[in-house]
């Protein structure tokens, strides 16, 4: 076959169809290799052997890859010790090695997540992310209610402006190429390519050589990662091997310190500087312009034209202060000191200039000179007077200078006042006269003269004199004052008089105070309205801390209504928390004068007097108060009380015997019986309450107290008859029930004691003692899981009680303790009970300052926290545990104050027999050893 003729058609088909030469490898130059796939459909060719591999590769000249294993030992294939026999000491030297590396690692592993971690801690404080920086306002995102979504309005042009749109207007034609594509994007082949067929399989990514490492890829991605990592933490090495030279901090705070201005703000400026400009111009006596003007150009840094621009202001208006003082401030102290001297030529009667100017001189020497020239060209600037007088610092100098400020300016209150403080006593008063006839309309005028008398009286005190006249002008002077401005027309409120009286009192003139309450509290106030208003300003001043003005509108309010008994509780109360012994006690004689037939004030007298040690003035209080109060069962017990207190049993026992008869109520009866028991009379004890029990059968405390002076003397079937008609005689008293349960438990019959309590809760439904009571039975008796069942019905049934919740979170495991402590808080209401568990909370966890915090919250609750004892033993125990003494202290001395009286440990404790007579302070000491 010639070369330059083509194969025919058919010839070109039979070549391909021919073997191929026997050296022939397809691909081999370029490194392909022949194989068989599953893929392949029809039949395949085999590929070329090894030695014919090796054979064209030879003839090529190619290097033939020598076979790693040809020069293995047969004989030892698998290492130098391979045939030695493992013994039992290898292993165990194996087992220690692996514990020694072990061990290691996990000590190291300590130090480096310690490390790991505070250098995380690190960049994240130097770079927080983003979620963190934005934490609390996703948390602030939980308050808005779904009403406050729905209203978000949409995004969308607030420009008001309409965008220009290039494509706005124009269309185009769509080939129909684009239209087909997007019709068969969404449509799947279901047949094979016959094509693919015919060539003999399908290609795989194995044929095209393009296999894919993952392993390979994930290394190189997390290398990738690292890089980026040490790059933006400031760690990562250049190629020569040297650390980055740069401190991210402080090319920060270089950053902070170059002043930047964007295109916007120049192009502000700019607009600003051509708007001042063409303003100035068009008008130049308009000074804001020239100022504004000069502001521009400070603002953009070029000082010196914004100093010519004020200078061309100054020359254009000359008789405007506020171009000067702008002129003053551009310029530096000693051209400024200048402009201003030029500036009192053209503006001699501004104040402001000549204060700048003083304000300017480094001596007070200069100042002094600068302020006599402002006087003598504004001799009637009362803020120029002030300055000159406050530079001055000799009194008699100062007295010189006021002299002839109130001669220039004698309508000045000010001038006058400073004045008479400067003056002597006597000569003051001369001075406020001339005052008050100067400025008849100044009512601190009257009241400089009202504490110039207060000054005598208290002269006149120290010294031993009689200071009743000076005490009498002082109120006359006051109501002069306000007649005489009603009668000139100057009328002020009665919330300006009662300032006045604070600020009098702050100022140390307590008498003057008391004044001005007396002669304009009752201003502008209807008849029925005073006694209200009158209260809410005594507990407003009280709250202040102003208790000289609480008091003397309580002594007003005391001669307006001398006969309304919580006015008088409420000065006695006022006077015990603030004053001495000595004005309280005044307070309740004069109370129980006005009131004889308030119990309350006759033993709030009684009391005082016998913590004062004056045990026979308490008797004699007393003794009229039984004249005055012949039936009250109070004043009979408190007689009672006095007398057993002072170890005077016989008189106590007569007093009792009396009021049984004279006074015959049941609380009597009781504390007869309660007296015999506590001094050692039990038999006496059982007779006097079975006469109570025949004349008043509803009484429970009778039942209670008989059940259990039997059961002092363990006659239990006694006591259990005494509890069971107790409770047929008052089902309604859960005390009762509760009792006959503990006295069943003690004597270990504890189906019983459940039993009982189960008929109690049926009967006095909604009781959260009686469901506390039955679950304490249940956990002295080892039950858990029926003291919870118990617990969870009994919070089903008193959703709201503090003690059933404070008992539900300690029932919890310690994990999940915090979260039932948030919905006790919220169900109860924020019961003290509840907030005392929450202290314990914080106590266990040892947050000692929260604990203490909560605890004080606990006992300072207006709904009852702060008669509640195991709240007030639990502080102290806390206290004796992370307190000092003077903590300690502070918490014995605030639980005497208020002498709590209820608490279930409390209770139990202070009505023992044991610990009957003790103080507030015993008993809680008693209780925090008792508390667990």
């Amino acid at each position: 076959m010639s070369a330059g003729k083509a194969l025919p058609k058919a010839n070109r088909l039979a070549f391909l169809s021919q073997p191929a030469p026997a050296s022939y490898v397809a691909g081999l130059g370029r490194g392909a290799s022949g194989f068989t796939t599953r893929s392949d459909i029809g039949p395949a060719r085999e590929g070329p052997s090894a030695e014919a591999v090796a054979e064209a590769q030879t003839r090529r000249g190619e290097e033939v890859e020598a076979d790693p294993e040809q020069y293995q030992d047969p004989d030892n294939e698998t290492g130098l010790f391979a045939g030695t026999v493992y013994e039992q000491d290898d292993e165990e030297a194996d087992r220690i090695y692996d514990a020694v590396d072990e061990k290691m690692d996990r000590r190291r592993k300590a130090r480096r997540e310690a490390r790991e971690a505070e250098e995380l801690a690190k960049f994240r404080a130097e770079r927080p992310k983003i979620q963190t920086q934005f934490a609390d306002l996703k948390r602030g995102l939980a308050e808005v209610s779904d009403a406050e979504w729905e209203n978000l309005p949409d995004v969308g042009n607030l420009t008001k402006r309409r965008r220009k749109d290039f494509r706005e207007g124009r269309t185009f034609a769509v080939p129909d190429s684009v239209i087909v594509g997007n019709r068969e994007s969404t449509q799947y082949e279901n047949a094979l390519d016959p094509m693919q067929q015919d060539s003999g399989g399908f290609e795989t990514p194995a044929e095209s050589g393009t296999i894919t490492n993952l392993v390979e890829l994930g290394q190189a991605r997390d290398k990738v990662l690292s890089l980026r990592l040490d790059q933006v933490s400031g760690t990562s090495s250049t190629l020569g091997g040297s650390q980055t030279s740069i401190d991210p901090k402080g090319y920060l705070t270089d950053l902070n310190s170059v002043q930047l201005r964007s295109d916007a703000e120049i192009g502000d400026i700019k607009r600003a500087r051509m708007l001042f400009k063409s303003l100035v111009e068009s008008n130049p006596k308009h000074a804001p312009g020239w100022i504004a003007a000069a502001c521009v150009e400070e603002h953009a840094g070029r000082m010196v034209v914004a100093r010519k621009l004020i200078k061309a202001g100054c020359e254009q208006c000359p008789k405007n202060e506020d171009v000067w003082l702008e002129a003053a401030r551009l310029h530096q102290t000693a051209d400024a000191k200048i402009i201003l001297a030029n500036a009192v030529q053209h503006v001699g009667q501004s104040v402001k200039v000549w204060l700048t100017a003083a304000n300017l001189e480094g001596d007070v020497k200069s100042k002094k000179r600068v302020l006599r020239k402002a006087l003598e060209h504004i001799p009637n600037s009362v803020r120029l007077w002030k300055e000159t007088v406050n530079l001055e610092t000799s009194p008699a100098d100062a007295r010189v200078l006021l002299t002839r400020a109130v001669e220039v300016i004698p309508t000045s209150v000010e001038l006058w006042l400073a004045l008479s403080r400067l003056e002597t006593p006597d000569r003051a008063k001369g001075v406020i006269n001339k005052a008050r006839k100067a400025i008849p309309t100044s009512h601190e005028i009257y009241i400089a003269a009202a504490r110039l008398v207060e000054q005598d009286v208290a002269n006149k005190l120290a010294a031993g004199q009689d200071a009743s006249k000076e005490m009498m002008l002082i109120d006359r002077t006051m109501e002069s004052c306000v007649k005489e401005l009603r009668r000139l027309q100057v009328l002020l409120t009665r919330e300006q008089w009662l300032k006045e009286a604070e600020r009098c009192e702050t100022d140390g003139s307590p008498r003057t105070c008391e004044a001005i309450v007396k002669a304009t509290i009752a201003l502008e106030l209807d008849d029925e309205d005073r006694f209200d208003v009158w209260l809410a300003d005594v507990e407003g001043a009280e709250q202040r801390g102003l208790t000289g003005t609480a008091r003397a509108i309580l002594a007003y309010a005391l001669r307006v209504y001398p006969d309304r008994r919580d006015l008088w509780k409420r000065a006695a109360e006022l006077e015990k928390a603030h004053g001495s012994r000595e004005s309280l006690d005044a307070i309740l004689e004069r109370a129980v004068h006005h009131c004889p037939q308030a119990e309350t004030l006759w033993l709030m007298a009684a009391k005082e007097k016998w913590l004062g040690g004056d045990v026979p003035a308490a008797r004699e209080i007393l003794e009229r108060a039984f004249v005055a109060n012949p039936e009250s069962e109070a004043i009979w017990l408190a007689a009672v009380k006095l007398e057993a207190e002072n170890n005077e049993l016989g008189v106590a026992r007569e007093l009792l015997v009396r009021a049984r008869t004279v006074a015959d109520t049941e609380r009597i009866w009781m504390k007869s019986a309660v007296f015999e028991r506590r001094h050692g009379q039990p038999d006496a004890a059982l007779e006097t309450l079975e006469t109570a029990i025949k004349k008043y059968p509803k009484f429970a405390k009778f039942y209670m107290i008989k059940g259990q002076i039997l059961q002092d003397k363990k006659d239990i079937p006694g006591a259990r008859a005494v509890f069971a008609a107790g409770m047929k005689a008052c089902p309604k008293e859960p005390v009762l029930w509760i009792l006959a349960s503990r006295l069943e438990e003690a004597d270990g019959r504890s189906i019983k004691a459940r039993a009982l309590l189960d008929k109690a809760r049926l009967v006095n439904p909604h009781t959260d003692t009686l469901w506390a009571e039955a679950v304490g039975v249940e956990d002295r008796a080892g039950s858990t899981q029926q003291t919870k069942a118990l617990l969870a019905r009994g919070l089903q049934e008193c959703q709201t009680s503090g003690l059933l919740w404070s008992m539900a979170i300690w029932a919890e495991p310690r994990a999940s303790r915090k979260s039932r402590s948030v919905d006790a808080l919220k169900k109860s209401n924020e019961s003290p009970m509840v907030v005392c568990a929450i202290a314990r909370l914080f106590w266990a966890e040892r947050k000692i300052d929260k604990a203490r915090e909560w605890f004080g919250r606990a006992v300072t609750k207006d709904d009852g926290g702060a008669d509640l004892g195991d709240s007030w033993a639990w502080w102290l125990k806390f206290e004796r545990q992370h307190g000092t003494k003077e903590q300690q202290e502070a918490v014995m001395a605030k639980c005497a104050a208020v002498e709590p009286l209820h608490g279930p440990v409390w209770q139990s404790v202070a009505k023992d027999m044991k610990n009957l007579g003790k103080s507030t302070r015993e008993v809680l000491d008693l209780v925090a050893s008792a508390l667990q």
